[in-house]
C-alpha cells in the first residue's frame, strides 16, 4: 500500500473578505471578528494569516511580506520567534572552537541585556542598550569591542539562518577606544635587564623564558609551547608553530606560525637552560613542563609576579613584547617586518599598536635637514679655513 505524500503549496498571497461571499451575500461569519483576512503561502509551503478591520491594512501588510520575499529578507514568524539566548545555546554547539573561544563568547553572550527577546523583534535600540549598560558598569572599550564583535558573530549567523531579516547591530556606535602611546607600556632597558638577572637568584628557570620573552617577542602561551627541536641553535632561529593554552596545545593566534630570528646571546641563553633544566635526548621535549605538561599560564603568571614583586617593577609579560617590537622599530624595521616578527593578523594591527613609534614626517624633516645643516656648515668652515690661513711653502 503506497502512503500519500503531502502536497507541497505553492507560494501565493491574497485578501478576502470573510463578510462575503463571491456574489456579494452575506457569509456565516459576516459580523464577527475582523473583516479582512491577509493570507500566504511561504518557500516551505506553510499557511499564515491575519485579520483586519480595513482591507488597506490587509493589503498593505500583504504587500510588505511578498516585498520581504522577493528581497530575500522574509523572516517567517514562528521561526523569528526563537529568542537570542536559545538560539546561541543551539548555533554555538556546533561551532568549532578552542576552549578559549568557547569561554570568550559564552561570556559575551551571557552578558547581553535582550537574551529572552525574540530574534524577529530585535532592534538596533537593543544592542544600543547593551552596549550602554556594558559602558555604565565600567568596562574598558576594548573589552566592549570584543564583547560587541562575539555578539555580531551570533547574529550575523541567526541573519543566514534567516530567522533575523537584518543584523540589528549594523551601525551601532561603541566607545572611542584610544590607541597609541597611552595604551601600552615600554620597559626600558635597564628593567629587561634587571628582569633577567634577578631571576637566576630568584627562579632560575625563569631567566630564559624572561629573556625569550623579551628578545624574540613571543607571546605567553607561545612560549610554553616551545619544544627543544624549535629552536635551531646553528642558525639562531626559533620556530613558532603552537601554544599552550588551558591544557591544550594548538596553533598561535591568527594562525601565525613563523620564524624569529634571535640574537646570539638569546641563542646561549637557552642553550644553557636545555642543559640544567631539559634533561634527555628527546627533540621534540618541552622546553618549560612540569607534570602536567608543557606550562600555562596559570604556571607562569604566579612565578613572574613574585619575580616582578621581588624588584619592585610594574611590568607585566605582555609588555615584553611590547619591548621587542618597540626594539625592531627604533632599529629602522617597516611595518611589514614587524608585524611578521610579532605575529600580529595583519600590518593594520601592528599600526594600530605602534604606528606612534615609528618616526614622524616631522621628525624626519627634521632629520633631514639637521644632516644639511651639518653639511652645510662643515663645507663653510673649511672654505673659510682655506682663505684664512697662511700659503703653505
Amino acid at each position: 500500500m503506497r502512503t500519500k505524500m503531502a502536497q507541497r503549496r505553492n507560494r501565493r498571497s491574497g485578501v478576502e473578505d470573510r463578510w462575503r461571499k463571491a456574489d456579494g451575500s452575506p457569509s456565516a461569519a459576516d459580523g464577527k471578528g475582523k473583516r479582512w483576512r491577509a493570507r500566504y503561502v511561504d518557500d516551505l509551503g506553510r499557511e499564515h494569516a491575519k485579520g483586519f478591520s480595513r482591507k488597506v491594512d490587509a493589503q498593505g501588510w500583504l504587500d510588505e511580506v511578498t516585498a520581504a520575499q522577493v528581497t530575500g529578507s522574509y523572516v517567517d514568524p514562528k521561526r523569528g520567534a526563537i529568542t537570542f539566548t536559545a538560539f546561541y545555546s543551539q548555533w554555538s554547539k556546533r561551532q568549532v572552537w578552542v576552549k578559549g573561544t568557547m569561554a570568550a563568547m559564552d561570556l559575551a553572550a551571557k552578558s547581553v541585556t535582550f537574551g529572552d527577546t525574540p530574534l524577529i523583534d530585535l532592534r538596533p535600540s537593543h544592542i544600543e542598550g547593551w552596549v550602554k549598560a556594558m559602558q555604565d558598569k565600567k568596562l574598558q572599550p576594548s573589552t566592549i569591542k570584543t564583547r560587541f564583535n562575539n555578539v555580531r558573530s551570533v547574529l550575523r549567523a541567526a541573519e543566514r539562518d534567516r530567522l533575523l531579516a537584518r543584523d540589528p547591530a549594523r551601525n551601532v556606535k561603541l566607545p572611542r577606544v584610544v590607541k597609541g602611546e597611552k595604551s601600552i607600556r615600554i620597559p626600558s632597558p635597564a628593567e629587561v635587564g634587571q628582569l633577567v638577572t634577578s631571576s637566576v637568584e630568584h627562579h632560575e628557570v625563569m631567566r630564559a623564558f624572561v629573556a625569550v620573552a623579551a628578545f624574540a617577542g613571543l607571546r605567553l602561551g607561545e612560549v610554553c609551547g616551545l619544544r627543544v627541536s624549535d629552536v635551531d641553535f646553528l642558525r639562531g632561529e626559533i620556530h613558532v608553530e603552537r601554544q599552550s593554552q588551558r591544557g591544550e596545545i594548538r596553533a598561535p593566534k591568527y594562525g601565525s606560525v613563523r620564524t624569529v630570528y634571535v640574537p646570539t646571546g638569546l641563542i646561549t641563553e637557552l642553550a644553557e637552560h636545555v642543559r640544567k633544566f631539559c634533561p634527555g635526548d628527546d627533540p621534540d621535549r618541552w622546553l618549560w613542563e612540569n607534570a602536567k605538561g608543557p606550562w600555562t599560564a596559570d604556571v607562569v603568571e604566579p612565578r613572574f609576579a613574585r619575580l616582578r614583586e621581588r624588584i619592585g617593577l610594574e611590568v607585566t609579560l605582555h609588555d615584553l613584547r611590547h619591548f621587542y617590537a618597540s626594539g625592531l622599530i627604533a632599529a629602522g624595521c617597516d611595518v611589514v617586518t614587524v608585524q611578521r616578527a610579532m605575529g600580529h593578523k595583519d600590518a593594520t594591527t601592528t599600526l594600530n599598536t605602534y604606528s606612534h613609534l615609528w618616526p614622524r614626517a616631522e621628525d624626519r624633516t627634521r632629520k633631514a635637514s639637521e644632516q644639511m645643516f651639518r653639511e652645510s656648515t662643515a663645507d663653510a668652515l673649511r672654505t673659510d679655513q682655506e682663505v684664512n690661513s697662511p700659503d703653505l711653502v
